[in-house]
């Protein structure tokens, strides 16, 4: 499982975790999580994040 990092302000999307308050279940895949969602701290766009090494 892979972790993602909002450019915009550092949030991290954990797949092993998913955001389960944002509708989002845990061990989601980024590719699936869909289109429209945003940063649930910021608002940022999927586009405005980046795979980060663990």
């Amino acid at each position: 499982m892979k972790k993602y990092r909002c450019l915009v302000c550092d949030w991290i999307y954990d797949e092993y975790l998913g955001a389960p308050l944002d509708g989002i279940a845990p061990q989601t895949k980024w590719e699936d999580v869909p289109a429209d969602w945003v940063c649930p701290d910021c608002g940022a766009t999927k586009d405005e994040f980046e795979m980060i090494e663990i």
